[in-house]
């Protein structure tokens, strides 16, 4: 595992605008960074691509044991959320993808972060934007990425349970959100699906017939939302998910997978697993050299490192809600840079990589996305 610096293309913004992603940049700083590429051997790709697909059914074991042993409190999931988790697993409801965030440096295991099981990102860039820059750059190489292909087939899979028209939804005036949910809805499109986008701010209720609709008074029975589940059960209109009977992608059971209570959870099913940190909800479980991590965090919200008796926490919204303690984890610094390898789950098989990297070793919203290849 290298990182190589290589000089960008002279027009790619205007490239990677034309596969869709108009947030290339953020706060005047490119998000998407081909100013350097990682470099790995076909052994350390193997290894990623084993270790999560272990990890992808370790969690959903842990989800199992979560729901057969009602342990909801332990991830302080509202009570109201319980039946809408409990009918989406029993009726085996669909899910299309997951990324698992990892530590890795070439040399040891690949050990796992948390776990973005309801609504990841990153996506667009990991699996269409690198992959041109790869076949422009480095025709002769490879890369991780079957993320595509593994999208159709999904959604081929999943045209004979849904209803048509599949909704997509994100909420107004968030480009990021809406660049990844294009490109979802266009591989849906591509399997033979048809779609239509909904803003969550505009879905309704029809209370006499107990069923959502959008701005048309369509019926809308089936939604991939880009949307948190914690945000939408408490929500006014999410007070009538269980009600309706609409099907969600993601569904009701990845609220447990992506609150990272399932950390501890994991460890206790898997101790000393070498994918794993150690991990508890006890404060006093460790003494240094440890992450506290709020149950609900998102893009490094609220997430402190204890390291030799000194605390360091990134700003957030997600504080006083629930906390966790996770071994600090060994990511590399490679010329002051410490990146972070998201490793995508796409209809339940490891499809590809994206990595996100900064300066600091809590990824944020504004770590920069660099591509990579293997040979």
């Amino acid at each position: 595992m290298e990182r190589i610096v290589t000089p960008p293309r002279f027009d790619w913004q205007e490239k990677v605008e034309s596969y869709g992603m108009s947030y290339h940049t953020i706060d005047g700083q490119p998000y998407w960074d081909e100013t350097a590429y990682y470099s790995f051997t076909s052994a350390e790709i193997d290894e990623l691509e084993s270790a999560t697909e272990e990890l992808h059914q370790m969690c959903i074991k842990a989800a199992e044991h979560v729901i057969a042993n009602k342990l909801y409190n332990k991830l302080q999931i509202p009570p109201q959320a319980v039946p809408l988790i409990e009918r989406s697993w029993e009726n085996d409801e669909p899910s299309i993808y997951g990324r698992f965030d990892l530590a890795y440096d070439g040399h040891s295991p690949p050990r796992m972060l948390e776990y973005n099981a309801d609504t990841p990102t990153a996506l667009l860039e990991a699996s269409v934007i690198q992959w041109f820059w790869l076949k422009e750059r480095f025709p002769d190489a490879d890369q991780f990425n079957s993320i595509h292909e593994k999208l159709i087939a999904g959604w081929k899979d999943l045209k004979q349970y849904l209803a048509e028209p599949l909704y997509f939804g994100c909420v107004k005036e968030a480009p990021e959100d809406l660049g990844n949910l294009e490109y979802l809805r266009d591989t849906a499109i591509q399997a033979g699906l048809q779609t239509d986008l909904v803003y969550m701010e505009d879905l309704g209720f029809d209370s006499i017939n107990g069923q959502y609709i959008d701005t048309n008074d369509r019926v809308i029975a089936n939604i991939f939302k880009l949307y948190p589940w914690e945000w939408l059960i408490n929500e006014f209109f999410g007070s009538y998910l269980e009600q309706s009977g609409i099907v969600m992608i993601e569904p009701a059971w990845k609220m447990i997978l992506s609150n990272k209570g399932i950390l501890p959870i994991l460890w206790e099913l898997n101790p000393r697993h070498p994918y794993l940190l150690e991990a508890s909800f006890d404060p006093d479980h460790f003494r240094d050299n440890f992450v506290s991590k709020p149950l609900l965090s998102r893009e490094g919200g609220n997430i402190s490192i204890h390291r030799n008796g000194r605390v360091r926490e990134q700003e957030g919204t997600y504080g006083g809600k629930g906390i966790i303690f996770q071994e600090l984890a060994k990511i590399p610094s490679i010329s002051g840079n410490y990146p972070v390898i998201g490793s995508w789950v796409i209809y339940g098989e490891a499809a590809g990589i994206g990595i996100r990297e900064d300066a600091s070793e809590i990824t944020s919203n504004t770590s920069r996305f660099v591509p990579h290849l293997f040979r």
